[in-house]
């Protein structure tokens, strides 16, 4: 059972009428980037609450969370009215195993993320851990339209500072958008255009693979990966990519 954490809500900060990002003040343990807490409200005696990534990294003040509203959701049209001061819990025990010193030594990182999937990607982005470990790190952020690529700046500044050590694929499927691929991560995967898109290659020798996102995509990119003779990586039979699923 979860022990909760009293926090305080220091900034909602909106990205459009369905899509939010919590700042939060709590005295939180140590993690790492890529692992998720428990966040909640109280509902009379009792706790609603849902696992969420942490955007922010671990040396960062505050914790930073980013999710969509589900209208019908006991929670989430709850925790996306919050304003500045407000209460929050959050579980004391950060969980996860989507860390780089989960992935076996090997020469690329990809990073694969539909939608709100962005979350962890962008905290282990935000520490040095990553860019020690890998030559390359390649970020595939696919969405529905363009208004939903959110942290651009912060994406457009890590491109800046890393140079050719980074890629960015911006993906955006329901619109044409000069400078983004058109079609869902399953199908630029097996066309070539990821890759190509990139200017790297995925190839179990010397990428791997991490996902977080919708369940279609994690199904439909493993089962690509699998097809190039690539397998999920567990702690006992390292492999060539590893998913978090939570939901």
């Amino acid at each position: 059972m979860a022990n909760w954490l009293s926090g305080k809500v220091v900034e909602n900060r909106r990205l459009n009428d369905y899509l939010t990002s919590l700042i939060i003040d709590v005295e939180l343990g140590g993690y790492e980037a890529g692992q998720f807490v428990r966040i909640g409200l109280r509902d009379g005696d009792d706790v609603l609450a849902r696992p969420y990534s942490l955007v922010n990294a671990p040396e960062e003040q505050y914790l930073e969370v980013y999710f969509n509203i589900v209208e019908e959701g006991p929670l989430s049209p709850r925790l996306f009215d919050l304003q500045a001061g407000d209460e929050v819990l959050v579980s004391d025990r950060p969980s996860g195993f989507l860390t780089v010193s989960e992935v076996p030594a090997t020469r690329d990182l990809w990073l694969v993320a539909t939608g709100t999937g962005i979350g962890p990607f962008l905290a282990m982005l935000k520490s040095d851990a990553v860019w020690q470990k890998f030559e390359k790190v390649i970020l595939c952020y696919s969405v529905s339209y363009a208004g939903e690529l959110a942290y651009r700046a912060l994406i457009d500044s890590i491109s800046e500072r890393r140079g050719e050590q980074f890629r960015f694929v911006p993906i955006v499927t329901r619109e044409s958008i000069e400078g983004t691929l058109g079609h869902r991560l399953p199908t630029v995967m097996q066309d070539g255009s990821l890759e190509a898109f990139a200017g790297v290659q995925i190839n179990g020798d010397y990428s791997h693979v991490m996902m977080c996102g919708s369940s279609d995509m994690i199904t439909d990119v493993s089962a690509a990966l699998v097809a190039r003779g690539m397998q999920k990586h567990r702690r006992r039979d390292p492999g060539h990519f590893t998913t978090e699923k939570y939901h």
